[in-house]
């Protein structure tokens, strides 16, 4: 299995537009290479999560401290497609042989930013509407729409740079050995300084995922590992980090 292919000293590079393109064709080449077990990984990972899921508190916590673990192990598995090596359903539990109690902290950050933010939006609800939910009263649509509408915005905006912060950090702790907080900063960092290309590739990707629903959903099984494998090509590009 490839282990640690980057230990050259990382640099964030600034990328065009264009580029955004170029990591999805690219992290579709990865799938195309072993579509079947890209499948067959994330339905495994579906299999695992979901029904975890279902335990109150318990399967929340659990699945956003594990979805780092899980992560890394698929960003192993698109090095070893990189290197001409084979995909493996071993490659999705490679987050739990190395560096798991940082990822798993990586998860902590996450799902502590989540929780302040749902505190945010909670606090930022009217006090007639919080009086109406308290004493157990149905809200109209228009009501909760119109108690919502501000706290939502806010909030979108808040999520925006912890996601920010946590899309290369799986992939930053478990190939460059970084702690959950450095690879987080450095994720910012080099999100922030390709901020245009970053966003041009979320909007594909949201058309994409929105086209994907349609056929009973089964699209997604195809768009959401190809989003997994372009966030490597993503990262190859950003971090100037080459397999040669």
């Amino acid at each position: 299995m490839t282990e640690d292919l980057t230990t050259k000293p990382l640099q964030i590079k600034q990328v065009p537009a264009s580029h955004a393109w170029r990591w999805i064709v690219s992290g579709f080449q990865i799938f195309k290479a072993y579509p079947a077990m890209w499948i067959i990984l994330f339905i495994i990972y579906l299999a695992i999560v979901i029904p975890l899921s279902m335990i109150p508190l318990f399967g929340t916590v659990f699945g956003a401290l594990a979805a780092p673990v899980f992560a890394a192990g698929m960003m192993i598995g698109c090095a070893a497609v990189m290197q001409h090596q084979e995909l493996e359903i071993n490659h999705l539990f490679a987050g739990f042989k190395k560096n798991t109690a940082q990822l798993i902290s990586v998860g902590g950050f996450y799902l502590v930013a989540l929780i302040l933010v749902s505190v945010f939006v909670v606090m930022n609800i009217d006090k007639e509407t919080i009086e109406l939910m308290v004493k157990g009263q149905e809200l109209t649509p228009t009501q909760a729409a119109n108690a919502m509408k501000p706290s939502v915005f806010f909030a979108m905006l808040l999520l925006i740079p912890v996601l920010m912060a946590y899309w290369f950090a799986p992939l930053l702790v478990r190939l460059h050995n970084l702690t959950a907080f450095e690879a987080m900063k450095m994720s910012f960092m080099a999100v922030l300084h390709n901020i245009i290309p970053v966003s041009v590739y979320a909007l594909i990707f949201l058309g994409l995922s929105i086209i994907a629903i349609i056929p009973l959903g089964l699209g997604l099984l195809v768009v959401v590992p190809v989003m997994i494998t372009s966030t490597y090509t993503c990262y190859l590009d950003v971090f100037g980090i080459s397999h040669d």
